[in-house]
Order: C-alpha cells, then sequence, then structure tokens
C-alpha cells in the first residue's frame, strides 16, 4: 500500500511539475523502494532517469554550501535567495507532512516546500483545528528537514501556540529543525483551516505583537529563520482590514506576507499592489481563491504559489484505486 501511495503521489506531483504521470510513478516508486536520490535527469522534462542510494547524498550539515569546501549557508539565508532571484512563474510549492512526502517533492526537483498543518493534522488522525501540538509539529518538521538536502521547507507555525513568549519559543524551535521559514497567523486559538466558515481573528494590535515577537525571535538567533505572517481576517473582517493587517506585519519585519482566501483575481492585483515584500498564494481546488497558473500569479506579484492537498490527496484516493 505504501509504494502504491508513493506512485499516486509521484503523479500528481508529476502533474505540478508539468511532466509525464509515468515519471511521477517511477519517481515515487524509487522514493518508496530505496530512499535514493536522482543522479540523472531529462533536461527536457526534470525527469529523474537514475539513482543512488541516500549515503551518497551529503551530509545534512553539508547541504546548506553550494560546493564543496563552501561556508555553511542557512536554509533561511538561501531561501532569500532564491526568493530575489530573477523569474518568470511563481515558485510552485507542494505541501508536505512527512519524511516521504518530503523525499518525494525533492526528488522532482522542487526547490521549496511547506510543511502544511492541515496535511500533519490529517496523519495524525484529526481535523485542522489545532487539535496537534507544539511538539507534535516539531517532530513532523524534525523529520520533514532530515529528509531534505537541498529543496528548502517553509513551516506552519499556526498561531504560535500563546503568547507572545510561546511565539518566540515557536520560531526558534523551527528553526533548530532546520525550517528556512515559519508561517504565524492571527486566527483566535484554536485556529481552523482557512478556508472554512466560523474563523475568528484577534484584534489587530495582538495580531501586530505576534508577528513582532516572532520577528524578534528570528533577529535575536541564534538560528536565523524568515517570518511569514499570515492573515484570515478577509473572510471575517472584509478586505480593508486585511490588507491593513499586511502592510503592518510588512512594517513589522515579516519577510513574506500571506493574506489567506482573497475572494476574485482583482482582490489579488490590489493585495499585490498595495502590501510590499514577498507574498504567497494558497491554491486550494475548490477553495474560495481562484486556481490560477504560477506565471499568472508571477505577474500579479506573488513570489510563492502554494498547493496544500496535492500529495495529501493523491495518498488518500490511492487505496480506492
Amino acid at each position: 500500500l505504501l509504494i502504491f501511495q508513493s506512485r499516486t503521489m509521484g503523479a500528481a506531483l508529476a502533474t505540478t511539475a508539468g511532466v509525464s504521470s509515468a515519471a511521477g510513478c517511477a519517481a515515487g516508486w524509487a522514493a518508496a523502494r530505496c530512499g535514493g536520490r536522482p543522479v540523472g535527469s531529462d533536461r527536457s522534462t526534470g525527469r529523474p532517469t537514475s539513482y543512488a542510494p541516500s549515503s551518497s547524498a551529503p551530509s545534512r550539515d553539508a547541504r546548506h554550501g553550494d560546493v564543496a569546501g563552501a561556508p555553511s549557508e542557512t536554509p533561511a539565508a538561501r531561501l532569500r535567495r532564491l526568493l530575489d532571484r530573477r523569474r518568470t512563474s511563481a515558485l510552485v510549492t507542494p505541501c508536505v507532512y512527512d519524511g516521504l512526502t518530503a523525499r518525494l517533492v525533492e526528488r522532482y526537483g522542487f526547490e521549496l516546500t511547506f510543511m502544511t498543518g492541515f496535511g500533519v493534522s490529517a496523519v495524525h488522525g484529526y481535523p485542522d483545528c489545532q487539535l496537534v501540538s507544539f511538539q507534535e509539529m516539531l517532530d513532523s518538521a524534525f523529520s520533514i528537514c532530515s529528509s531534505l538536502r537541498s529543496t528548502l521547507c517553509i513551516g506552519d507555525g499556526d498561531t504560535g501556540y500563546g503568547n507572545a513568549m510561546n511565539v518566540k519559543r515557536t520560531v526558534r524551535g523551527y528553526a533548530r529543525c532546520g525550517l528556512a521559514c515559519i508561517m504565524i497567523e492571527d486566527q483566535v486559538s484554536p485556529k481552523r483551516c482557512g478556508h472554512t466558515q466560523g474563523k475568528a481573528v484577534v484584534a489587530f494590535d495582538e495580531a501586530v505583537a505576534r508577528v513582532r515577537a516572532a520577528c524578534d525571535a528570528r533577529d535575536e538567533g541564534p538560528n536565523d529563520i524568515l517570518i511569514m505572517a499570515r492573515t484570515d481576517a478577509r473572510g471575517v473582517m472584509g478586505l480593508e482590514e486585511a490588507l491593513s493587517r499586511c502592510r503592518a506585519f510588512a512594517a513589522a519585519g515579516a519577510d513574506i506576507t500571506f493574506m489567506e482566501a482573497p475572494l476574485s483575481k482583482e482582490e489579488m492585483v490590489q493585495y499585490c499592489n498595495e502590501v510590499p515584500g514577498h507574498k504567497m498564494a494558497n491554491m486550494l481546488p475548490s477553495g474560495q481563491t481562484p486556481m490560477l497558473s504560477p506565471s499568472e500569479l508571477h505577474d500579479i506579484g506573488y513570489a510563492i504559489a502554494a498547493y496544500p492537498l496535492t500529495l495529501l490527496s493523491a495518498g488518500f484516493c490511492a487505496p480506492l484505486g
């Protein structure tokens, strides 16, 4: 069942990457069987053509340098360079929830992935309403980062699991795991999936204080990490409030902002025009936000396009054939 699920998830990633489903099945099979890494690829498709045992891959400590002997570079520093690089489309970012899905994403050459709280909750048997604890998310982050050698990962930090001091502890814990970025949001705890009804957000000043605490933890070190600040105010208090929060988050020092669930392309354009800095879009099929291509998102002003359910849905559908 695990191998069948891996092949199905590989085919789903192939669709996301724009290559053949057969190539995806092959990559998924290789990941499940031997945990190898691709050592050759078809330049026209990015399809892996051969595999080596994972022992031939660079060590986790060495993976941050560009060449052998190069000074170590943190995941956060690498993500900053990746975001600043000139490109013609938003960074396609399939979301992961364990070591296997992380390996599959890296197998297909994606430069960035995202540890989704929805997915981690699901594989623990819970809905996405913050029933999974900080420690469980930290354990998942460690497993995912330990499985990656070159792909960078953003971690879902939910509400920070408490007050400003808890937020700082969460940021430092995620940074120690090797995550390149952490997302902190402004929902009332316990939070819930951003595309569902019944959400509530904290007051404006408390939301900004959360983000400022996260940025303070980043700046105080010792481990570098980027801060993504998310607001769910669009579905609760309207577009103008959501835009105001995103502007305040950027002013507080957030490296990336994320306005969850805009309702139209026009709202997405307005967000990108009015809020400075890098931005992420959440591409959820049947969600509230229009599904746009990575190139369309880039043209609007987004840097990252996250796909939260691609692997999770493929894994669930595999046993059903």
